[in-house]
Order: structure tokens, then C-alpha cells, then sequence
């Protein structure tokens, strides 16, 4: 334990036997250091604390704050700080009541050298050996930690492959100190475009990526609702715990962007308990995420685009290919061919979307959801709305019992 020198603090209101004690003893030799001196107990406790100190030489007789109330506050203070008290013999029974507060030791005054040097060699021994423990504790819990995640990982794998029982997965999702239910959603991120993109990348790099990802989920989910893993295919899957996730997920898209600067693709799926299980919804994602990547680059530009854009008036299919830098015949006719959608459906559907938010979730009048969902006029929005929805907005709203104000 060389490199830590023990802190001691000696306490006493005579100057003679401070001087006595910090002189009679090789100090450097036991691998101890005196931090501080004081001569009363107030100061002697705001030193203490303020030099963490592993040993406390303590007079039982002090002025301001006396011994015993010194010792009780340290030791809430300090619990691991080891105190030595120093009592002359008419005090001998003081002391004992000292001792019951779990003293390590007492001496008599005067301080005779030797014994002291004896107390503080066994002190040194008894604060080496803790901290041996308390090293050894610490490298086993890690290990144990370390090891537990791996198993987690695993146990999601095969439980995302429908080899466990469901006995099983209550026992271990006990075992990790997971939500003792199903949970509520599965989603499977998939950032190839973001690999594709960096064809010579390097582990570290996949690494700083994975841990971003990592982060931006545990921000915006909850460190507690979610366990993120990798599947064999390199895809991230993520059980949450969260009745909000959806919405939570469209966050993660967001962020991801900004900070990261590339679009993933995700899919989430609700697990129903047991209706759906985990498996099931996890063979749904992959499936819809084998139909996004046949998407042709261009087109999912396009679809970020508009995404970004929707709520602008001056989102044209010719300044989308502009933007795009492609003629708008290309872009028209491989969009239709590749989402099955026109140019024009494909933006007014991004913009109902939102409006049925705002309908079921604000009071906002509906010429305010026109315009705010990219619509000049609100005749204009309700004909589009009648359109895909087969009823006008104000009848969308009386339905789901929301007043228009």
C-alpha cells in the first residue's frame, strides 16, 4: 500500500504533548503522514473531514466540542477513519464509554512511544487488509457484472430466436433485474446506410458509433426501461419497457441525425402479452426492414426529404428533384415504382399523419392544423383529409370526443 500514505490528524489542546507525539514517532516509516493538528474538537472534526483522515489521535478533554461528541461525529462522518484516544488516568472511566463507541484503542498519557508505535502498526495492518478485501470485492463484483451482460445478451438472442419457455424468461428476467412482465415493444435499428457509407471503417469507429447509439437511446428511453443488444446479422435490437416507445423511437430518429449525421432505419413493433411474442415481432421487423432495403437510394432521400420538409408550402415534386439534383420524371416514376405511391400521396400522407396527432392530442382549431401541417387553407386540408380518411376532420375530432374549441 505504498502509494497511499495514511492521513493522521493529531487533536489536543496542549501544544507539548502534540509536539511530544508528532516528534516520538518515525512517521514516513509506518507509511503515515500528519495532515493536521488541532487544538479543540470543532476544529479537529473540520479538519478531519477536510483531509479525509484514516487515523485520529484524539484528547478526550477538550475545549468547545468534547471528546465523546468528536468521536460520534467522526465516526458519521468518517466511518472508516480509525480513532486512537489519548486520556490521562483520571479519566479512566471517560474512556471506557469512549471505547464503546467503537475506539480502537486508548492511551494513557504520558504517551509513551513505543506502545503508540504498537497501536499504529496494528492500525496499518487492520486498514491494509480492509482495503485488500475491499479491492478484491470490487474486481469480483466487476467481474460479475461484466459477465452478467454477456448472459443477458445471450438470453435476449434466444429469446428473440423463440428458444425459451416463457417459466424461463420469468426467471430470468428476475435474474437481470429486469421488469418482471413482457416487454411493451421490440424494435431493431439498422444503420447500414451509415456502415455503407464508410465501406473501410474501422472497429473503433463501429465502436464510438455503437456507443453514440447507445447514448442517444438511454437519453431518450430511460436507462432502465431498455436493453439494447446486436443480433448475428449486426442489427441492434432493443427491448423497451415503455408504453411511449413510438413516440420516443421518432425522437431517437431525430437526434440521431443531428448528432451523427445519417439516417437509420428502424422498425418497432408492440409485444402483446404473449398475443405477440417476442419472436413474432421481431420476424415482423426484419421483414418490413427487408422491404425498406429495396429501396433505391434516391428515393430514400426523397422520403427524408419530405419528412423534414412536409409542413412547407413549397414542397413540389420539382423542387425535391432539384434539391436532389435529378430530373423530376426520374424521381416521379421511381418513386411510384418503388413505395407504390405517387410523389403527391407520399407528402399528403406524412401530413395527415401529423394532423390526426394533432387532432387526438390538441385542442388546436382546425385552420391552425392546416396550417401548421402545410396547407394553405383549411378547405384545402379538409378535402385532402376527406380524402385518404373518409371523413372531414371536424367529424375525425367529434369521433374521438375532442371538441373543436
Amino acid at each position: 500500500m505504498n502509494h497511499h500514505l495514511l492521513h493522521v490528524l493529531i487533536a489536543d489542546d496542549e501544544p507539548v504533548i502534540r509536539e511530544g507525539i508528532r516528534d516520538s514517532i518515525d512517521w514516513a516509516s509506518l507509511q503515515m503522514e500528519v495532515k493536521a493538528e488541532a487544538e479543540d474538537g470543532e476544529e479537529a472534526l473540520e479538519l478531519a473531514v477536510k483531509h479525509s483522515v484514516d487515523i485520529l489521535l484524539a484528547d478526550l478533554n477538550m475545549p468547545i466540542m468534547n471528546g465523546i461528541s468528536l468521536i460520534k461525529q467522526v465516526r458519521e462522518k468518517l466511518p472508516h477513519c480509525k480513532i486512537i484516544i489519548i486520556t490521562g488516568h483520571d479519566e479512566f472511566s471517560y474512556a471506557q464509554e469512549a471505547v464503546r463507541l467503537n475506539v480502537v484503542d486508548y492511551i494513557l498519557k504520558p504517551v509513551d512511544p513505543n506502545q503508540l508505535r504498537n497501536v499504529l502498526e496494528q492500525i496499518r495492518q487492520e486498514l491494509e487488509e480492509t482495503l485488500h478485501q475491499k479491492k478484491y470485492l470490487d474486481i469480483a463484483n466487476q467481474q460479475i457484472e461484466r459477465n452478467k451482460s454477456l448472459l443477458r445478451e445471450q438470453f435476449c438472442l434466444e429469446w428473440l430466436h423463440g428458444n425459451v419457455s416463457d417459466e424461463e424468461v420469468k426467471s430470468q428476467l428476475a435474474f437481470f433485474q429486469l421488469p418482471p412482465i413482457f416487454p411493451s415493444h421490440l424494435a431493431v435499428i439498422q444503420a447500414s446506410e451509415y456502415l455503407a457509407n464508410k465501406p473501410i471503417m474501422s472497429e473503433k469507429e463501429k465502436q464510438k458509433f455503437e456507443i453514440a447509439l447507445k447514448d442517444i437511446v438511454k437519453e431518450l428511453i430511460g436507462p432502465s426501461d431498455h436493453v439494447f443488444i446486436r443480433d448475428e446479422m449486426g442489427m441492434y435490437i432493443l427491448f423497451i419497457w415503455n408504453e411511449n416507445a413510438v413516440t420516443l423511437f421518432e425522437s431517437v430518429e431525430q437526434v440521431l441525425k443531428e448528432r451523427l449525421k445519417t439516417t437509420i432505419h428502424f422498425t418497432i413493433e408492440e409485444v402483446g402479452f404473449n398475443q405477440f411474442s417476442v419472436a413474432e415481432a421481431y420476424k415482423h421487423c426484419m421483414e418490413s426492414l427487408e422491404n425498406e432495403s429495396i429501396i433505391s437510394p434516391i428515393v430514400r432521400r426523397a422520403r427524408d426529404y419530405i419528412e423534414e420538409h412536409y409542413t412547407e408550402r413549397t414542397i413540389t415534386l420539382d423542387f425535391v428533384a432539384n434539391t436532389l439534383q435529378v430530373s423530376p420524371v426520374y424521381l416521379s416514376r421511381t418513386i411510384k415504382q418503388e413505395l407504390g405511391i405517387s410523389f403527391v400521396s407520399l407528402v399528403t400522407n406524412m401530413r395527415i399523419k401529423k394532423a390526426i396527432h394533432l387532432l387526438n392530442s390538441t385542442n388546436l382549431p382546425i385552420v391552425e392544423i392546416a396550417e401548421e401541417v402545410g396547407y394553405d387553407t383549411q378547405h384545402y386540408f379538409s378535402t385532402a383529409f376527406k380524402k385518404v380518411i373518409g371523413v372531414s376532420p371536424n367529424k375525425y375530432r367529434k369521433q374521438i370526443g375532442l371538441e373543436s374549441m
